[in-house]
């Protein structure tokens, strides 16, 4: 299959993804060490650009090849944080790692379709991250089971009520 809109991955001149996600939120600096913490994943430290109150209007870490950016909610800015997919080694390490850092559960280790299990966290700045995770041998969840919409659903509710 061809695309004749996107830049083909290997085209891109940073050797970057050709999608790369954007959250605008309050303290960006501690999302970021939050993220470079929860996943091990490095700041890319010289596109951190300050303001001269501290505020960071561009950070970003290297998550594989997508560059994870984000920046500080300014005055006048609503906050826009983001719904991130995420393939990890090891869920429960991940929801160790980001459960010690003020993040919240969602979804628990649960087996999805095609051989992988599915997680969810939710961070303290409300990005929704799930979290996927090879299951090599792992049957496909029974088709009556709705816990991967019930919990995902809850979240989403609770951000929408403040509940």
């Amino acid at each position: 299959m061809t695309n004749d809109t996107l830049l083909r991955a290997e085209a891109v001149p940073t050797g970057e993804a050709v999608l790369n996600p954007f959250a605008i939120l309050d303290d960006a600096a501690g999302w970021v060490t939050f993220v470079t913490e929860v996943f091990d994943a490095p700041e890319v430290l010289e596109a951190r650009t300050p303001l001269p109150d501290g505020r960071l209007i561009h950070a970003q870490v290297q998550m594989g090849t997508v560059q994870l950016m984000c920046a500080d909610r300014l005055d006048g800015w609503p906050a826009r944080p983001a719904l991130l997919q995420v393939w990890v080694r090891d869920l429960d390490l991940v929801l160790r790692r980001a459960a010690e850092r003020g993040a919240e559960t969602v979804t628990e280790p649960t087996p999805f379709w095609g051989e992988t299990s599915l997680a969810r966290v939710l961070d303290p700045w409300d990005n929704l991250w799930w979290l996927y995770a090879p299951a090599p041998g792992q049957a496909d969840p029974a088709d009556d089971s709705d816990v991967v919409f019930s919990t995902l659903d809850r979240a989403l509710h609770s951000l929408s009520t403040g509940a």
